[in-house]
């Protein structure tokens, strides 16, 4: 069985193993780390760079995972691919967007069902992305499967080195509320989906527990026995375009359609959970 990543970042690294523990042989699209696809267990594959074996490659896939973010001008594997991927008809495609097109929903709850109601030019794009997608597969009956990712952590990608460093900022705007999800959990997602494909099935992929961002600094910083940073109020934290923006959305995103169409149950429901394994996995547990 053949799986190729579009897009072979941090997310398909947890995804690779697995599938490979599956019996898959895994190709993988980079820009220029080919070393890290390596890594994984996956064939790296350039790209730019390397589009005629990229096309022998879609045409040889049983499953097509599209973890490549859109650009202004539109999704770049539909720009290069999306007549081979018509011609391929793989058994099994699936899009990574993310819950960001809910846009602010005030705190308040949303699921697949919901509106999709931007509020950033991220959101947007990813709007826009979906339904391209969509329209692509509803001409040419291709097995689509959206899901839609709240914030992503895992080793790596917690807040302990900031905590360690004295970057970490504990931020408070009052009511912000995020959801979140594992990269391990992600992969063990993508992988019931494959194992049970639903052409058209849009899954929100995230934990039980929507918290405040302070309280996830607060909680990384008792697990390391240090001092829980100050707060900091939103309006007078110094934060770059790109992070002020997450802050811009606040709601809770439901999980429950992941649970009940494929069976999950989630390896880290929590970011206590999360934090504690990846404090673990980083050597300081």
């Amino acid at each position: 069985m053949e799986m190729l990543i579009f897009g072979h970042g941090y997310t398909a690294a947890y995804l690779t193993p697995v599938a490979i523990s599956q019996g898959w042989r895994v190709t993988g699209t980079t820009r220029n780390h080919p070393d890290r696809v390596a890594a994984a267990g996956a064939l790296p594959l350039l790209w730019p760079g390397q589009e005629a074996e990229l096309r022998e490659a879609v045409t040889r896939a049983d499953a097509i995972l599209v973890s490549a973010a859109p650009a202004e001008g539109g999704d770049p594997v539909l720009t290069d691919f999306a007549e081979k991927l018509a011609q391929a008809r793989p058994r099994w495609l699936g899009y990574l967007s993310t819950t960001g097109v809910y846009g602010d929903r005030g705190g308040g709850w949303v699921d697949e069902d919901s509106a999709l109601a931007p509020s950033t030019a991220r959101g947007r794009m990813r709007v826009d992305a979906e339904h391209d997608w969509q329209a692509l597969a509803d001409r040419h009956d291709l097995p689509l499967h959206i899901f839609r990712l709240a914030g992503i952590y895992g080793p790596g990608r917690g807040p302990f080195a900031k905590l360690r460093n004295g970057t970490a900022w504990r931020i408070v705007k009052p009511g912000q509320v995020f959801s979140r999800i594992h990269a391990e959990d992600i992969a063990r997602i993508l992988m019931a989906s494959i194992n049970a494909p639903e052409a058209g099935a849009i899954y929100n992929l995230c934990d039980d527990d929507p918290a405040p961002p302070q309280d996830i600094i607060a909680c990384a910083a008792e697990m390391l026995g240090m001092p829980i940073p100050p707060a900091v109020p939103f309006e007078e934290a110094d934060l770059g375009p790109m992070a002020r923006s997450f802050y811009a959305e606040s709601k809770r995103v439901s999980n429950i359609r992941i649970k009940r169409d494929l069976g999950i149950t989630l390896k880290y429901p929590d970011y206590r959970s999360g934090l504690a394994a990846i404090l673990e996995a980083e050597g300081d547990g």
